[in-house]
C-alpha cells in the first residue's frame, strides 16, 4: 500500500515538473513585459514608475514616487532601476 502511494506521488510530481504551472498576474494587473514602453505604472506597493525598456528577463523603469519608505531612504528608491519583466503592475 505504501509503495503504491509513493509511486503515485512520484508520477504526479514528474508530470507537474514537465507541464509546469500556468502563471497569471493578479486581477487588474499586467506583467511589465506586456505593457508598452513609456506607460506610467503602479505596483501593489504603490510605487509609481515609467517603463523605459523591456526584455524577456528584465525591465528598466524610472521610479517617480514611492510611499512605503521613510523620507531619508527615498533617494535610493527614486530614479532608474531594473525590475523583473514579470513584475505585476497596473497602468495609470
Amino acid at each position: 500500500m505504501l509503495r503504491r502511494k509513493l509511486n503515485q506521488a512520484e508520477k504526479l510530481a514528474k508530470t507537474a515538473l514537465k507541464s509546469g504551472p500556468n502563471w497569471k498576474p493578479a486581477k487588474g494587473y499586467k506583467y511589465l513585459k506586456d505593457i508598452r514602453i513609456g506607460e506610467l505604472v503602479e505596483t501593489q506597493s504603490e510605487t509609481r514608475a515609467v517603463l523605459v525598456d523591456v526584455s524577456d528577463v528584465s525591465a528598466t523603469v524610472l521610479v517617480t514616487s514611492v510611499s512605503h519608505v521613510s523620507e531619508k531612504d527615498k533617494a535610493f528608491y527614486l530614479g532608474k532601476h531594473r525590475w523583473a519583466s514579470q513584475t505585476e503592475a497596473k497602468i495609470i
